[in-house]
């Protein structure tokens, strides 16, 4: 464990999200997590009790947002009430995976913008600031009238493409035209050319046609992504760039979600590797042999010493990040 802050007035508190990503985090520090009970009355509604005083402390809370997402948002929310009522000083909540952020606008009539709900309750309860990190897009951000701190996950991802020497002939996908901000990220990093998968469905019900703008012939093609959800454009995407001339196919994303019939999807395509962070914990059923998860608790860790410190927080975006591998 890192050296310990000596009468600092920093805490760690951990929900039920994610209590192994936490430990990481609090090690990567150098503090303790803070003791608290979560638990549940008879009809399920939730129960926290602080178990030490907070008085005047600077709090983090660790809680991703993943499912069952209305129980760990509830979570978080009658957290923050709760160490606001104790007189914490500032609350920090520090979400590793937002779960809402895929509703951020309006695509069709009378749709919620539930990514905004979300940060106004969030706000609204009694947070100071957010740390997230890779929001499924950008301008969640500005949802929040509060200093939103949002970490990256590529360089990490980069960090193990660098020290397996996986950048050799390498050529950086974006599965979308929306995702090609974050693939030249990682192109900057690995020094690799990128390319584009244009997506395009000609009527409905009709399968999707995929294009690849850019060489992928005879390269090792990285696909990146923020989350891996059914893994059904993912795995599609592999197969596309397979039948261009793609010698291997890795993927690599932040958020893990894995539902539906995600695993059996990458089991079956032609991805050699699929590189993902703890942001959200996986089940042992979910941990197969195709999987390399990377922690984010040393990133996350050193984010929380800047901002206890009042330092920038930029320089982690600038430079190889040295994350832990995870042994399955």
């Amino acid at each position: 464990m890192s050296e310990q802050y000596a009468g600092s007035k920093l805490k760690i508190f951990a929900l039920n999200s994610n209590k192994p990503l936490a430990e990481r985090i609090a090690d990567a520090v150098g503090v303790p997590l803070g003791k608290t009970s979560v638990d549940r009355f008879s009809d399920g509604e939730i129960r926290i009790n602080i178990e030490e005083s907070i008085r005047g402390d600077e709090i983090f809370i660790i809680q991703s947002t993943s499912a069952p997402v209305n129980d760990n948002l509830m979570e978080l929310l009658i957290m923050i009430d709760a160490l606001r009522r104790a007189s914490a000083d500032k609350i920090n909540v520090v979400i590793p995976y937002y779960g809402y952020a895929r509703q951020d606008r309006k695509v069709r009539s009378r749709e919620p913008i539930t990514a905004k709900l979300v940060a106004d309750m969030i706000e609204k309860a009694g947070a100071n600031r957010v740390i997230a990190l890779d929001l499924h897009a950008a301008q969640i951000q500005g949802f929040f009238d509060i200093p939103v701190d949002h970490l990256m996950g590529a360089p990490l991802l980069a960090d193990y493409f660098l020290t397996q020497g996986l950048e050799k002939d390498a050529v950086i996908v974006s599965p979308d035209h929306g995702g090609v901000t974050r693939a030249r990220k990682l192109a900057e990093f690995l020094k690799a050319p990128i390319a584009i998968i244009d997506k395009r469905r000609p009527k409905a019900n009709v399968a999707e046609v995929m294009n690849i703008i850019g060489a992928v012939d005879g390269k090792r093609c990285i696909l990146i992504d923020d989350m891996i959800d059914t893994a059904g454009t993912i795995t599609l995407a592999a197969q596309a760039l397979k039948d261009a001339g793609a010698t291997e196919v890795y993927v690599c994303a932040t958020h893990p979600v894995f539902s539906g019939p995600a695993i059996e999807r990458i089991e079956k395509s032609p991805i050699k590797q699929m590189i993902v962070t703890d942001s959200i914990q996986l089940p042992d059923e979910k941990q197969i042999d195709k999987l390399i998860q990377i922690s984010v608790g040393p990133l996350i860790g050193a984010a929380i010493k800047r901002i206890h410190e009042n330092q920038p927080v930029s320089p982690l975006f600038k430079n190889r990040f040295h994350g832990v591998k995870i042994d399955n």
